[in-house]
């Protein structure tokens, strides 16, 4: 997989941008934003090693959803749409990872928006 490296305070990817792309977190840390409706930034995490971010890019191949800013000297993989094609044909359960994510993300926004517990 190729690797990328970030600078602190540097977008790795931007609200609104199209994407086909997902990311690992190799090294460092980066935050995770949203601007909301008064155009205010509102930080929604943190990302660290071994995290994924990006991959609904992968999936829906709509606008990005989140702004990911690295925090300090940053390095990630890129997991590009072939990489994950070829993943779904020949591997997999090697995406387990990727869907646990979603479904951590979306419980945690139904959380945050509604009120709904962790384990519903």
């Amino acid at each position: 997989m190729k690797r990328l490296y970030f600078k602190p305070n540097t977008k790795v990817i931007e609200e609104g941008d199209l994407g086909d792309c997902a990311y690992i977190v190799e090294a460092g840390s980066l935050e995770v934003s949203k601007t909301n409706n008064q155009n205010n930034k509102q930080v929604l995490g943190r990302l660290k090693e071994n995290d994924i971010f990006g991959e609904l890019g992968l999936i829906d191949g709509l606008p990005r959803s989140a702004t990911v800013t690295a925090l300090e000297n940053c390095t990630v993989k890129v997991l590009t749409k072939e990489a994950f094609n070829s993943l779904t044909k020949n591997n997999p359960d090697a995406l387990i990872p990727i869907f646990k994510v979603l479904a951590s993300r979306l419980r945690s926004t139904l959380k945050q928006v509604i009120g709904v517990p962790n384990h519903a």
